[in-house]
């Protein structure tokens, strides 16, 4: 599995602005859409093409478009859907489709309440968004779900990491032989005891959404 902290001074200044307990819901929304589409930038350098010949208005010359089959952008509910936007700006001709996981309780694995994908996702490069890379249960179980379906690749975008999240995800793909990649802006210090980021920024979907 590949890592990547994304280091560039815009990323670092909106991340900081995240963080800030001060930060209302309609610039937190602004900044993390903001910032998905920097991250966006990184996580697709490896985004399939292929070569075309087009007429400018002086010669004939070679460039690339987008390869079909076009990548999946896959948001996981709830917080994922604050990064959708930033992703699909960037990659407007990608396709959607929506996973909705949750912990159980009892059994403390991840499971899944609600998807909209396609059944076949052979050749398929994916990108899941989800703001929080914490203990890397929900985001190792959607990435699994793709591949159970035929996804080539994928990539998970995330606003931050914990090294612990980090270190399950390489344990449970170690032996996959499938590219994994996880693009983020920044690898916090830890888990605290009741599984947030620390220092993080809270819980993502509350200061996205509010508190439902």
């Amino acid at each position: 599995m590949e890592t990547l902290v994304v280091d560039h001074p815009l990323v670092a200044h909106k991340l900081t602005t995240l963080r800030d307990v001060r930060t209302d819901s309609p610039t937190f929304r602004r900044l993390a859409d903001e910032l998905v589409t920097l991250l966006a930038y990184e996580a697709t350098r490896d985004v399939r093409v292929t070569e075309v010949t087009v007429e400018t208005p002086v010669a004939r010359t070679q460039g690339v478009r987008m390869a079909k089959p076009y990548p999946l952008v896959v948001p996981i509910l709830r917080a994922g859907l604050g990064m959708l936007d930033g992703m699909t700006r960037l990659l407007p001709t990608a396709e959607v489709g929506f996973l909705g996981m949750i912990r159980n309780e009892s059994t403390l694995q991840a499971e899944t309440y609600a998807t909209r994908l396609p059944d076949d996702l052979s050749g398929r490069q994916c990108y899941v968004v989800d703001p929080m890379l914490a203990t890397g249960g929900t985001l190792s179980a959607a990435v699994q779900f793709l591949f159970d379906r035929g996804a080539v690749d994928v990539t998970a975008l995330c606003l931050l990491a914990a090294p612990e999240g980090l270190a399950h995800m390489d344990k449970v793909f170690a032996n996959s032989g499938k590219p994994i990649r996880v693009v983020t802006a920044a690898l916090d210090e830890r888990l605290n005891e009741s599984g947030y980021i620390v220092p993080g920024l809270g819980d993502a979907g509350d200061r996205l959404y509010g508190v439902v």
